[in-house]
């Protein structure tokens, strides 16, 4: 990672030539997102540290929390609230994904042809790309192109990608958009989330709005049946400037955490088999779903009295996870559940008599009364179904704004913002139905729903890769997904860009990537996490408008960035505008607003202490010493301070920043004495300073 930003660092040399002059003057006279944290657990020693958050029904939205048929926008059928489609495969969900095309390369007897070329293409692009490979991407762009040229719309897809981030080839969205066009028109679904975006950034809320709803409804479908869970841990590398350590929990079954929860579900702990439960049946934590092993599980942890996993058995049975689908027994697990005060069962419950399964017949009166009781106890599946019935009028009067009222509730308690909620939102804005038509915000509804989509497997790809240190593979699929539209992917690859400057991970458009490719690439895809509310990423923004780096040195629009920052209460941007205003860079010198920017970087974020005192401090010299050679020599320093240095003041810990800090107070006080002392002696004439008392001479 490059320098902090300018206005840091001088605090610090203020700081450093303050200690030093004062020292030498005195010496002459520092959702469901479901997520297993550390931080979390509370229950006593059956933990080691950790706890699930509340189940809000499993990662499909509970049973009968989200659809699972592709949403008819052509006929204008209304999706099938409680029907099923579990017979959809990956392919067909997420047709020409990387994945898919490694495997088809590897059997490739009975592939076509230009499938196979395709998958030798790709296995070339990713082994290239991720051992620093120039020469093997060309050859892996020829046999992607062979297939373009033939018309294969994945290829033509991968081929969009490699123009638009310039890997191998000339860096161009024209050409990037034409082929992401043609291979949209031929199926290809990670390029119509590429397109949606591009038109989402360009304000073409009708086109973006009818690819996101396409892309949202195929989400919807492939959330039970994927093989691969949907996204529900979007992980950032970095926390600010440094690596994040969360990141190192998602090493799956190698996981210490994760082995040390096994050890304890095989010693008995009820609250350890349900989490194990939890991880296998949702996919987290890197671990792979597994629902023949989270069955075991949550049975195991329901014989030792773990009465949360009931609700989960309810489900597994009634959708026929790692099970032959069985509705009496789904009922039943439902039924003991909600005697067991699970009142979220009770949205099962409702889900079997709105289908008419397991019980003597279908009864939406039954369904209204259980999904009503789910939902007076905060639960967002049963929330949702209620909105479903007053959507449809099923079972009661039709009350559009009811059904409103109840998706948004759902959203707003749902710790994943309910997505099946988002997306029934989305839809009435986009058809004015119970709303004012607004294709805008339906299209930022629409854009989270499609989030969750199978392509989203491309964050979990490239995390497996980062964790095991195939930096250059990771950046790869980073930057695909950064091209879809997932900031967290945006802010990951233009990290892993600045982290690795010095290693061969960035290959260009003629090998290696120049100092300035790296620069342009990394502020393009920071510049776009902005644009999606990434603070870190406006302030890299601004810095690289002040300096220059991949894009023109402009101050105007360096103070512009910083501000955006400071909007979304960002202490260093705030910092950052207060040194331009003090120093006049870019902004009025303005010695008061300087101190004000100053004063909020303090209020936002306490550990800024250190740097805002010595801020403060050069202000305090700069009013009373303005023209001295202190504060000349000071504004020059940062400038003189070797490079590694510099390095080093961005490493002072906060720990080593306060015992400076103290050591700077006493220092500068014990100057300002000794000067005011000495200001003061030189001003009394000599005629008036007092004379020596005589000691009376003894009689």
């Amino acid at each position: 990672m490059e320098d902090r930003p300018r206005g840091y660092r001088k605090a610090i040399f203020f700081g450093v030539v303050i200690t030093l002059f004062a020292c030498s003057r005195v010496t002459s006279a520092r959702n469901v997102i479901l997520v297993l944290d550390d931080e979390d657990a509370k229950d006593g020693g059956d933990s080691n540290g950790e706890e699930l958050a509340s189940y809000e029904g499993a990662s499909d939205g509970g049973v009968g929390g989200l659809p699972s048929g592709l949403d008819s926008q052509d006929s204008g059928q209304e999706w099938d609230e409680f029907g099923d489609a579990d017979d959809l495969k990956d392919e067909d969900l997420d047709p020409g994904s990387w994945r898919q095309a490694l495997d088809l390369e590897q059997a490739e007897g009975g592939s076509h042809r230009d499938d196979v070329q395709y998958g030798k293409g790709v296995r070339k692009m990713v082994q290239g790309l991720g051992d620093g490979d120039p020469a093997l991407l060309a050859a892996a762009i020829a046999d992607l192109r062979v297939a373009a040229d033939r018309g294969h719309a994945h290829a033509q897809s991968t081929i969009g990608f490699l123009h638009g981030s310039g890997y191998g080839m000339d860096k161009s969205d024209a050409k990037a958009h034409l082929y992401h066009h043609f291979a949209a028109e031929g199926g290809n679904f990670q390029s119509k989330m590429a397109l949606a975006y591009s038109y989402h950034r360009q304000q073409l809320h009708s086109k973006a709005c009818k690819l996101y709803a396409e892309l949202a409804a195929t989400a919807m479908a492939s959330f039970r049946s994927s093989k691969e869970a949907p996204l529900l841990e979007p992980v950032r590398l970095n926390d600010g400037s440094e690596e994040s350590k969360e990141y190192k929990k998602f090493r799956g079954e190698d996981d210490d955490d994760f082995q040390f929860l096994q050890y304890k579900a095989h010693k008995g702990f009820a609250v350890a088999m349900y989490r194990l439960g939890i991880i296998y049946y949702l996919g987290l934590r890197g671990v792979p779903r597994d629902h023949s092993k989270a069955l075991t599980w949550f049975q195991r942890a329901v014989d030792k009295g773990e009465y949360e996993s009931m609700e989960l058995l309810g489900e597994i049975y009634a959708r026929g996870f790692g099970v032959e689908r069985n509705y009496t027994k789904a009922l039943e697990w439902f039924v003991e559940a909600t005697r067991r005060k699970q009142h979220s069962a009770n949205n099962g419950i409702g889900w079997l008599y709105a289908k008419g399964l397991g019980v003597e017949r279908k009864n939406l009166t039954k369904a209204r009364e259980y999904f009503k009781k789910a939902a007076d106890n905060s639960d967002p599946d049963g929330l949702y179904n209620l909105g479903v019935l007053y959507l449809r009028g099923l079972g009661l009067k039709q009350d559009v704004r009811e059904a409103r009222r109840h998706f948004m509730l759902a959203v707003n308690i749902s710790k994943l913002r309910h997505p099946k909620a988002l997306y029934q939102l989305a839809r009435m804005h986009q058809k004015g139905n119970g709303v004012k038509k607004d294709e805008a915000t339906a299209v930022e509804l629409y854009k989270l729903v499609a989030e969750r989509g199978p392509w989203g497997s491309l964050l979990k790809w490239a995390l497996e890769c980062y964790v095991n240190r195939e930096i250059g593979k990771a950046l790869l699929l980073y930057s695909r997904a950064a091209e879809l539209g997932y900031e967290v992917a945006q802010s990951n690859a233009a990290w892993i860009l600045d982290k690795y400057y010095g290693e061969d991970v960035c290959i260009g458009s003629s090998g290696f990537c120049t100092e300035a490719e790296r620069h342009q690439r990394a502020h393009a895809l920071w510049r776009y996490a902005s644009e999606q509310g990434n603070q870190h990423a406006a302030l890299l923004i601004g810095d690289a408008y002040y300096y220059g780096r991949g894009t023109e040195k402009d101050l105007d629009r360096a103070a512009e960035a910083y501000n955006l920052a400071r909007v979304q209460q960002n202490a260093q941007a705030m910092f950052n505008l207060g040194y331009m205003h003090e120093h006049g860079v870019g902004l009025p010198m303005d010695l008061h607003l300087a101190k004000r920017y100053y004063d909020q970087a303090l209020e936002t974020d306490h550990d800024a202490a250190l740097p805002v005192t010595l801020a403060l401090m050069g202000l305090w010299l700069r009013q009373n010493y303005a023209n001295s050679f202190v504060v000349r020599f000071i504004d020059a320093l940062p400038d003189a301070i070797p490079h590694s240095f510099g390095h080093y003041l961005n490493s002072i810990s906060i720990d080593e920043g306060n015992a400076t800090l103290a050591t700077l107070f006493v220092c500068l006080l014990t100057v300002l004495y000794l000067r005011q002392r000495h200001r003061r002696v030189a001003l009394v004439p000599p005629a008036e300073q007092p004379q020596p008392v005589e000691p009376p001479v003894p009689q």
